[in-house]
Formats: C-alpha cells, sequence, structure tokens
C-alpha cells in the first residue's frame, strides 16, 4: 500500500526572535521560536501571560508596538499565489498581505469592531481597503454571517454595543475570512465568554475549518481550548517554546515540566470524588 506523503505546511515560522527596546533596557520576549501549521489544521501556542505567544503573533502580522524590534526569524505563507516571507516586506505591502494571506481576530471581540460604525460598514471599509467594492463586500458578507450561524439582515445594520460577547465574536471571525486568507491568527478567541458562548465559538470555528480548510494559529491559555481545537501544540514560557508536538501526545504525556504543571492547574470535573 502506497504511503501518504506528508502535508506541506502552509505557514511557517522559523527561528522568530523579538526584543522590546528602551532606554534603560533590553527584554528578551520572544527567542529563536520555531513552528509551522499545516492546511486545514491547528497549531496552538499555549502559556501563561507574558510567555511570548501574543507578541510572536503580533511579530509575523507586523503589528508590533514601536518600541518591539523583530531581530530575526522568517515568517512564511506558501499558499494563496506563492511563498511569501511576511518578515522580509515592507509596510505597505504587508498590509496588502493581511486578510489576503494571513488575518487576525484580536482578544476580545469589541477590540476588532469600531463602536460607531455598523456591522455593514466594518465589512465595506475592510474590503475597499483591499479592492473589493461595496455591492462585493455585502454580497460576501451574506455569505459568511450565516455560516457563523448569525442573521445577515439583522447583524448588518446593528452597531457592535447592540450585540452580546459572542455573536460579536462570530462576527470577527466572518470578517477575517472576507478575503478567504490562508491562515487566520486568533488571539484568545474565547476571553470573558461564558462556558455555554465558548463552546459555541469553538463549534463554528471547527465548521469553517471543515468547510474552507482554512489554518489557524490559536493563541491561548486555556488548555481545554486547545484540547477542543489543535492537532499540535507549541508550549511557551519566557519567550521559548519548551515543548512541541501532536496534541494527544503533549495533553496526555507531557515531558516538560512547565507543561505538566499547566496541565496540573487545570481544573478537573471529577475533582473531590476520591473523597466523596
Amino acid at each position: 500500500m502506497a504511503i501518504a506523503a506528508p502535508v506541506a505546511p502552509v505557514f511557517d515560522v522559523t527561528a522568530l526572535t523579538v526584543e522590546y527596546r528602551d532606554d534603560a533596557r533590553t527584554v528578551h520576549a520572544v527567542t529563536d521560536l520555531t513552528f509551522s501549521v499545516r492546511r486545514g489544521e491547528t497549531l496552538a501556542l499555549i502559556g501563561e501571560s507574558g510567555s511570548g505567544k501574543t507578541t510572536a503573533a503580533l511579530a509575523v502580522l507586523g503589528m508590533l508596538p514601536r518600541n518591539a524590534v523583530v531581530v530575526s526569524g522568517n515568517a512564511v505563507v506558501t499558499a494563496g499565489g506563492g511563498a511569501v516571507d511576511l518578515l522580509d516586506l515592507r509596510p505597505d505591502a504587508l498590509r496588502s498581505m493581511r486578510w489576503r494571506r494571513v488575518a487576525y481576530v484580536p482578544q476580545g471581540s469589541i477590540s476588532a469592531l469600531n463602536p460607531v460604525q455598523r456591522v455593514r460598514t466594518h465589512f465595506i471599509q475592510t474590503a475597499g481597503a483591499h479592492g473589493m467594492g461595496r455591492d462585493a463586500a455585502e454580497s460576501r458578507a451574506n455569505e459568511l454571517l450565516p455560516a457563523v450561524h448569525l442573521d445577515p439582515e439583522r447583524i448588518l445594520r446593528a452597531y457592535p454595543h447592540e450585540l452580546s460577547g459572542g455573536t460579536r465574536q462570530r462576527v470577527a471571525i466572518a470578517l477575517s475570512m472576507l478575503l478567504e486568507p490562508a491562515v487566520i491568527v486568533l488571539d484568545e478567541p474565547t476571553t470573558a465568554l461564558d462556558v455555554l458562548t465558548q463552546e459555541a465559538v469553538l463549534t463554528t470555528l471547527r465548521e469553517l475549518q471543515r468547510a474552507t480548510s482554512v489554518s489557524y494559529v490559536l493563541i491561548t491559555h486555556d488548555l481545554g481550548v486547545a484540547a477542543a481545537m489543535a492537532d499540535d501544540i507549541v508550549v511557551m514560557h519566557d519567550g521559548k517554546a519548551v515543548e512541541h508536538g501532536n496534541a494527544e501526545q503533549i495533553l496526555t504525556a507531557p515531558q516538560h515540566t512547565y507543561t505538566r504543571s499547566l496541565l496540573a492547574a487545570m481544573p478537573r470535573l471529577d475533582a473531590g470524588e476520591a473523597g466523596a
């Protein structure tokens, strides 16, 4: 029987190093980080706050604050029209690649949406910045919102503050799909949502992935979210990858002490049963 060839990655990050600098000191935020994600799969960057996972994502998207410097590394997207190293691009070219090749859903849906603009305007303006006309943008919105279980007629005329947190998050996800990117970076996509809404958002993400084969880079401190979504996991601590591998292997048989401590801190539904 023929052995299937390994699936080539659509997004390769290699030896990424990022520093924050000011007149007093230099902080090594990310050091020599390497990972890749294949088409239709999810890679999770997990770790506690300050571990460097969001800095890594903002670096490859060209969205770091001014006091941050990418010291070295590559971030190559190979899908959607040939290989492109995002870290090699000028700012204007990188802005063009965002949404088309790699899209971003920031932590907290309210951060992704302008509170004084209707949802329809978000779709039209984002599309217009990339050369898509108003009619095409509205048509695309009418395709995408039902895909995330939202009613376009109601949602497009609404302002963000009129929507629940879970609905805003699904709007942000639909908006990230506007230009059919190969990769979406999801930064803590379930933060501040109740448990039922979290599950609804994760289900929506899985459905979109099955339908479109989009790849996700999932940033989370929540191992439960990683377990529900990830094919591969990179565990980050103090800006470094301390463990990297198949999600099932890492979640059931972690090798690094830091990973084991993260797993030990997870709430367990069966806690206390032994003494019951």
